[in-house]
């Protein structure tokens, strides 16, 4: 017990709940996320090292190759060829046999299963105020999802969510729901980093509101950690009582989808929010958690998907800026199910079952929208045509369920809104941030939620 309590405290500085993290306390999560990655290794059999990935130091000695000339030749497979080799032709072989063969896939190799019996969430408003965003009177309300933990006290989740909607609105409004940081009542001293606005426009929240709609903020850390050390932590430890993970179990990705699913479920109850108008939004790791989220649950109406590089909408099998053997490495393994690490060890990406591009056709019909920075400020490490090209090659599932691709298959120009389907993208000149493109995004979601002002 005394040790659970000590990593439990670990596991808030590191996290952004509490103070900065003292050199003894990232020693003790390395360590302990360390151990955990080897005993996955132990579990699947495989002795070796992992390959090491790229690294990230444009200077660096193994530097992630940021040259198009030096790309792979690779094969995407193809998300309308069944496992028995047949073509889907029409909309209900996607549904009924070829969609569920790649989400086995993806839960099987890559993101992990959700367990049975995942216990239920309670919501309970901690804090409710009227009060101002910008010069926006806004209704905010601070909640806390209270997972039931009977089966196994010794730990605790408690998801945090906060909900700000116009105050002058009469009716139930669409919502923007962003994996991110709030400033909370209850010790969370971090502020929002993501998403800001550019410096010549308004913030989202801002821009949300004046739209007539509303904005939400839900705290992954406080589903689940983001690192190995936590993964008998948080919601993946408590249905496993505190024990590691199984090969296909979930990873910290597909945990943090579940607690944005968990929000709709409050969303549900709340008459000021329009639930069948809720969008997910989220930058780089959290970019990941966004696409995951709008492939898994059918509930959320649009996505907003920023920078979320390899793990997320870039080309696994693409050899530019991040790749698969830096997923699998300790500091990245525990947002994958144990059974990725394979790939960067005894196999290798081009023997994935699915990629990225299929991720994204999980997605279809319903509309997503693929944000990046530009490679002079962002940086290449994302690979933003490697992002681009998953909504190209997820083209043919879109236009077979009678919606419209991305309309060109060359990248663009740095600036460009590809913005005529259900399948966008534009990569601004910024750096890693949705911010530059929320104007173009709302702009984009008002062809399928309205321009509206409290309609």
């Amino acid at each position: 017990m005394k040790k659970r309590l000590v990593l439990a405290a670990f596991l808030i500085t590191i996290t952004g709940l509490g103070a900065q993290p003292s050199q003894a306390a990232r020693d003790s999560i390395n360590r302990l996320t360390a151990a955990d990655h080897e005993q996955m290794k132990s579990q699947l059999g495989i002795a070796i090292p992992n390959r090491p990935g790229p690294s990230g130091n444009p200077q660096g000695e193994n530097a992630a190759n940021r040259d198009e000339s030096k790309v792979n030749k690779y094969i995407l497979p193809d998300p309308l060829k069944m496992n028995n080799g047949d073509r889907v032709v029409t909309e209900k072989d996607w549904w009924e046999k070829r969609r569920p063969e790649i989400v086995e896939y993806f839960d099987r190799e890559i993101y992990g299963r959700l367990p049975a019996g995942i216990p239920a969430v309670k919501w309970e408003v901690v804090s409710a105020r009227d009060t101002l965003i910008g010069a926006h009177p806004i209704r905010e309300k601070i909640l806390r999802g209270v997972v039931d933990n009977a089966t196994y006290p010794e730990i605790t989740v408690e998801i945090e969510l906060l909900v700000a909607t116009p105050a002058g609105a009469k009716n139930a409004v669409p919502v923007v729901m962003e994996f991110g940081f709030i400033r909370s009542p209850w010790g969370n001293n971090a502020v929002t980093p993501i998403g800001l606005g550019s410096s010549t426009e308004p913030t989202w929240k801002e821009q949300l509101i004046s739209r007539g709609w509303g904005y939400a903020v839900i705290v992954p850390s406080s589903i689940q950690a983001d690192n190995g050390a936590g993964l008998r932590q948080g919601i993946i430890g408590l249905v496993n009582k505190g024990q590691p993970r199984k090969p296909d179990d979930w990873g910290s990705l597909r945990a943090w989808a579940w607690g944005a699913s968990r929000a709709i479920d409050y969303f549900e109850t709340d008459a000021n929010v329009d639930a069948k108008r809720i969008a997910i939004e989220g930058l780089s790791r959290y970019g990941k958690a966004t696409v995951v989220a709008m492939a898994y649950e059918p509930r959320f109406s649009l996505a907003f998907i920023g920078s979320s590089g390899a793990g997320g909408t870039k080309i696994l099998r693409r050899v530019f800026g991040e790749q698969v053997e830096n997923l699998a490495s300790t500091g990245e393994y525990h947002w994958f199910c144990g059974n990725f690490i394979k790939y960067a060890s005894t196999l290798t990406p081009d023997d994935l079952p699915v990629d990225a591009h299929e991720l994204v056709a999980l997605c279809a019909p319903r509309p997503v929208f693929i944000s990046s920075g530009s490679p002079q400020v962002e940086g290449q490490w994302v690979d933003a045509k490697g992002m681009f090209l998953s909504g190209v090659h997820a083209g043919p599932v879109y236009r077979l369920l009678g919606k419209n691709d991305l309309g060109v298959t060359d990248f663009p120009i740095l600036g460009t809104p590809l913005v005529g389907g259900e399948i966008a993208f534009r990569q601004h000149a910024g750096g890693h941030s949705t911010g530059p493109n929320w104007s173009t995004w709302i702009a984009w979601a008002c062809r399928y939620w309205g321009d509206c002002k409290y309609n």
